[in-house]
């Protein structure tokens, strides 16, 4: 575990992982900047600042021990100071305490993704938001470090592209484990459509790739980051009294016989 977590921390240093990093901050900003509440949690990746965008009054980074050693070369502004450490499978928050949860790269790197995710949603509360970014397979990159993998095990000399993090998640895996829990699927992107490289010249070269892929192959993206949000059966959230017009007070009319 803590080889996967120093391998993918010196890979977002290389040329093609500030490109997909400065993706996702992006895509962060942009999701959690109109979510409302009191409580943001961000697992893991204290090199990326997801909660930067968000108006919370308490927002936390927590890490985990392995994670937490690791230098910060570059510290990212506006992220919260490391408040605990905590692994993404056992959370010490109350059930139904916070209304945002990040997960950059978190299920990749967890132990079991599944008592994550289910963590997640047991800490999170009816309607609260959960943001999730990995890296697809089913794209260039993906494809490469298939390639690379495929010939390791052949006995050849194949070098990974990407980190070595075991088996990546798929996002229509991902979004059936959401929906197995609770969650509703509300949005998901794909980005990163430039050719798999290590030379930042190359990378940015193939930029016009970004455009097209976006419009003709969006699901093939390097990476992926998907909303969801926790929807509880039988609950329904109560309006305000005043957007209730008042009823008008009937009065008894006589009515008058002939008997």
């Amino acid at each position: 575990m803590s080889g996967e977590i120093i391998g993918l921390h010196h890979w977002f240093a290389t040329p093609p992982g500030r490109y997909l990093l400065a993706w996702e901050q992006e895509r962060y900003d942009e999701l959690v900047a109109d979510v409302f509440g009191y409580h943001a949690l961000q697992l893991g990746m204290q090199g990326l600042a997801g909660l930067r965008a968000n108006r919370m009054p308490h927002r936390w980074l927590a890490l985990g021990a392995e994670e937490a050693q690791l230098p910060a070369d570059a510290p990212v502004p506006d992220t919260p100071a490391v408040s605990l450490l905590a692994e993404a499978v056992a959370l010490p928050f109350a059930e139904a305490s916070l209304d945002l949860v990040a997960m950059p790269h978190t299920l990749e790197l967890s132990i079991d993704p599944h008592a994550a995710l289910r963590e997640v949603y047991r800490v999170l509360m009816p309607e609260g938001r959960v943001v999730i970014s990995g890296l697809n397979p089913l794209s260039l990159w993906g494809l490469r470090q298939w390639r690379a993998r495929l010939y390791q095990r052949c006995g050849g000399g194949g070098r990974l592209y990407l980190p070595d993090m075991g088996e990546f998640i798929t996002p229509g895996r991902l979004r059936d484990w959401l929906r197995l829990l609770g969650f509703e699927l509300e949005s998901i992107s794909f980005g990163c459509y430039r050719p798999a490289s290590n030379s930042e010249r190359w990378l940015e070269h193939y930029g016009w790739m970004d455009g097209m892929g976006a419009r003709w192959w969006p699901i093939l993206g390097a990476a992926y980051v998907i909303v969801a949000a926790k929807r509880v059966q039988g609950m329904r959230l109560l309006e305000p009294s005043w957007r209730k017009a008042p009823k008008a007070a009937t009065a008894q009319v006589q009515v008058a016989r002939r008997h």
